[in-house]
């Protein structure tokens, strides 16, 4: 006979009974509390639509970087978004919207149809136009800080809440600047977006304003790849100053063309280039001396209680993406940061409520003051003026952000 057959205790079944009832044990109390299982309470979702493709590709990952880096900060440092007694994670859902006006507005929808919570801005003027125009008929709140142009406060609404100065206002230091130094004409070209003619308005009023003769303002299409002609046009009228308004590849035409032509003009004052590395890194020496608005540098002396100082921010920055922040960047991390310190004001994802505490923000920040006007427009915060000066890029106005005197005549 064989031996008699053993019959052993089912370990195995019952500690996998045991982690199945662990688990069915911590999903309800979880669904109970809805508490996520790394501490979170929940999660506040956002959604912004960039360009990840199109002629704002490069803007377009600066501000999803300056978007990313507040994301990480909130949730890895700050410890979440606080509303009443809970903790929330961030969350930005993206879509690329190509640099095109109609798929961003499109692809706002979708996020809303999507029920993300708020949005943040796109890139441009151009672009935020359609995509707020589709947020206000849906009454959802967008903070921004890269569509900065005049004429989209001017539409009377209530959800668009913008962090940077206005356009009307880029050059203003800069042409105050210029004239203490004794310019007295210049010309302006500006490629015919929104955003651009509306800092070419007011380069023309703040260049009257401090009695510089305004000799010509040029406007040409976007798509254009050659400004050559307007360029010698221009040119031939003898200014002291040409001031450019356009974004990142306006500033490369605008360069290439006056160094092809040889093009020696006392000053150049070009929006949206001459404060980014890479226009030096990719047109050499030929950027020496030109002057550029910028809404942020790591070099101005503003400070709050999140980020801490400029600087601070932009060692955070660079110690998550390896290079040094652009405004740009900095503009969409304040603006995330506006609209996490109006929910939390608000206590409350309640859209009238968060409305009306960004309406009272009233904050010191690494990026400058923001107070909001009743349209929507940071009131609180000066533009700065920058110059690339043997590479570097230099504040040199207004007086009270500068770290360097400003060349004039550069050339």
């Amino acid at each position: 006979m064989g031996k008699p057959r053993q019959f052993m205790p089912m370990h195995r079944p019952s500690r996998a009974l045991a982690l199945l009832l662990a688990v069915l044990l911590l999903a309800a109390a979880c669904a109970g509390n809805d508490s996520d299982v790394d501490g979170f309470d929940g999660t506040v979702r956002l959604g912004a639509a960039l360009s990840e493709t199109g002629r704002f590709a490069m803007e377009g990952e600066d501000s999803r970087q300056g978007y990313d880096t507040w994301v990480r900060w909130v949730n890895e440092e700050y410890g979440g978004i606080r509303i009443g007694d809970g903790r929330y994670r961030a969350e930005i859902v993206y879509e690329d919207d190509e640099s095109d006006a109609d798929t961003a507005a499109e692809l706002v929808q979708q996020l809303i149809d999507d029920e993300i919570d708020f949005l943040l801005g796109p890139y441009s003027s151009g672009l935020t136009g359609p995509a707020s125009a589709v947020a206000e008929a849906n009454d959802v709140i967008m903070v921004e800080g890269n569509g900065a142009s005049d004429t989209l406060f001017d539409r009377g609404f209530r959800n668009l809440f913008l962090v940077a100065t206005i356009a009307t206002d880029y050059t203003r230091s800069g042409i105050e600047a210029l004239a203490a130094q004794g310019a007295q004409t210049a010309v302006i070209a500006h490629v015919d977006t929104p955003f651009a003619t509306s800092v070419a308005g007011g380069a023309r009023r703040h260049l009257e304003a401090n009695g510089i003769q305004v000799l010509a303002v040029e406007a040409y299409p976007e798509g254009v790849e050659d400004v050559s002609d307007l360029m010698a046009k221009l040119d031939g009228l003898d200014p002291d100053v040409f001031i450019g308004g356009g974004h990142y590849s306006d500033a490369v035409l605008f360069l290439q063309s006056a160094q092809e032509l040889g093009i020696r003009l006392d000053a150049m004052l070009i929006t949206v280039g001459p404060s980014n590395p890479q226009l030096v890194d990719d047109l050499g020496a030929s950027v020496h001396g030109v002057l550029g608005p910028t809404q942020w540098e790591p070099a101005m002396a503003y400070e709050g209680s999140y980020f801490g100082s400029a600087a601070d921010y932009a060692d955070y920055y660079e110690s998550l993406w390896g290079e040094r922040p652009v405004y740009q960047a900095a503009s969409s991390t304040a603006a995330a940061l506006a609209l996490h310190l109006a929910i939390e004001a608000a206590d409350s994802l309640d859209a009238d409520e968060v409305r009306e505490a960004l309406r009272e923000l009233d904050v010191e920040t690494f990026y400058g003051p923001i107070r909001f006007d009743e349209r929507g427009v940071n009131v609180a915060k000066p533009m700065g003026t920058v110059q690339v000066q043997d590479g570097q890029i230099v504040v040199v106005a207004p007086d009270a952000a500068a770290m360097g005197k400003l060349v004039y005549p550069a050339r």
